[in-house]
C-alpha cells in the first residue's frame, strides 16, 4: 500500500489541458450484485439530488460481506477515477451502532460508507485522510432511514450533496480519523532470501493477488532478471514447492505454465498462462506463500571431479 496518488492518473496531453472538470462525479462499489434493483436505486437517488452528476459503477460483484475484497477493488480503482465522491457499501453491520461516515482525502475526494475499515486502504492510496465526519444531519439524508438500506438512505444522499459542493462539515459532526475502524489488511514479511505473503484476492481468471508489492520482492531477493526461475512454497511449513518464472506478462511463459508478475496496480500476483493458478495451486484467501530462489545443489567433495582443459596441438 506504499504508493500514494495525489492527482488523477491521466494522459500527459489531458494533464496539460487548461479545461477543468466541473461536473459532479460519483462512483459506487457494493456487494449487492446485478440482479436486484439496489444499484439503480442509488443512481436515482444521486441524480435526484445532483442531476448533472456522472455516476460510475466500479463493481457490484464484491464477494458477499467480504470487506477486504471491497477495500482492494476500491484501492485499485480510485487513482483512475475523477476527483469526486466515492460510495462503497460492503456492510454486514448495517443497522447496528457502526457509524456511517464521510472522509475527505488529500487528493480532494470524499469517500462515503460504513466505518468498518472498507474505506481506509483507498483513502491511504489517495494521500491519506484529512478530515472525517459522521453522516447525521437530517437535511442531507432521505426523510425515512431504513435499518437495512443505508446505501440508499444515507450514503448516496451524502455523496451526491458532497459532489455538488456541500461542505463536509454540513453532513454531520467531525470525528477523529484515528478512531476509524482499521481493516485487517495482510502485509508481506521480508526476510533475507525469502518473501512471505498471503493471498488477498482471486480474480475471475484465477489470477492470485498477493499481499506483497514488487519492491518487497526486490528487497528480499535482490535484483531479479526477467525470466528468472523462482520457487513458490505453498502453505509452509507443509511446503509444496512450485517453479514459477518472474516475467512481465502471461505470454512470456508457455501455455499452462506458472508465472509471478507485477500486476497493473503494482501488486505481486501468481498466474498460469491461459489457466487458473488458484485451482492449480489450491489457493484461497489467506493461504500463505513463500517465494525464494532455487537452492543450489550441494557439492560432495568425495565425488567431485577435476577436468583438465585440453591443450592445443603444437
Amino acid at each position: 500500500m506504499a504508493r500514494h496518488f495525489t492527482r488523477v492518473i491521466t494522459t500527459p496531453a489531458a494533464g496539460r489541458s487548461p479545461r477543468e472538470w466541473n461536473r459532479p462525479f460519483v462512483s459506487l462499489l457494493t456487494d449487492w450484485g446485478a440482479r436486484d434493483p439496489s444499484p439503480a436505486i442509488c443512481h436515482g437517488v444521486v441524480l435526484g439530488i445532483a442531476p448533472e452528476a456522472l455516476v460510475v459503477d466500479i463493481s457490484h460483484e464484491v464477494e458477499k460481506y467480504n470487506i477486504r475484497h471491497g477495500a482492494l477493488l476500491l484501492w485499485c480503482a480510485l487513482p483512475f477515477l475523477p476527483i469526486g465522491s466515492h460510495i462503497a457499501v460492503v456492510d454486514p453491520g448495517v443497522g447496528t451502532p457502526r457509524r456511517a461516515v464521510a472522509v475527505e482525502v488529500a487528493r480532494g475526494d470524499y469517500l462515503v460508507g460504513p466505518d468498518n475499515g472498507l474505506l481506509l486502504p483507498g483513502a491511504a492510496r489517495l494521500g491519506g485522510i484529512t478530515r472525517a465526519h459522521q453522516i447525521e444531519n437530517p437535511a442531507y439524508r432521505l426523510p425515512v432511514v431504513s435499518s437495512t438500506f443505508h446505501g440508499r438512505d444515507l450514503f448516496s444522499p451524502a455523496a451526491a450533496h458532497l459532489a455538488a459542493g456541500v461542505p463536509l462539515e454540513n453532513i454531520g459532526p467531525p470525528i477523529d480519523p484515528a478512531t476509524l475502524t482499521v481493516l485487517d489488511w495482510p502485509t508481506a514479511t521480508v526476510r533475507f532470501g525469502e518473501l512471505e505473503m498471503s493471498v488477498v484476492y482471486v480474480d475471475t481468471f484465477g489470477n492470485v493477488k498477493l499481499s506483497g508489492l514488487a519492491g518487497d520482492l526486490v528487497e528480499a531477493l535482490g535484483t531479479l532478471l526477467r525470466g528468472e526461475e523462482l520457487i513458490v512454497e505453498v502453505d509452509a511449513p507443509r511446503a509444496k514447492p512450485h517453479s514459477v518464472h518472474w516475467v512481465s506478462t502471461f505470454g512470456d511463459v508457455g501455455r499452462g505454465e506458472l508465472l509471478l508478475y507485477e500486476d497493473s496496480y503494482g501488486r505481486l500476483c501468481v498466474a498460469a498462462n491461459q489457466g487458473n493458478a488458484a485451482q492449480l495451486l489450491k489457493l484461497t484467501d489467506d493461504t500463505r506463500l513463500v517465494v525464494t530462489r532455487p537452492k543450489l545443489p550441494a557439492i560432495d567433495a568425495r565425488t567431485e571431479k577435476t577436468y583438465k582443459v585440453p591443450q592445443a596441438a603444437e
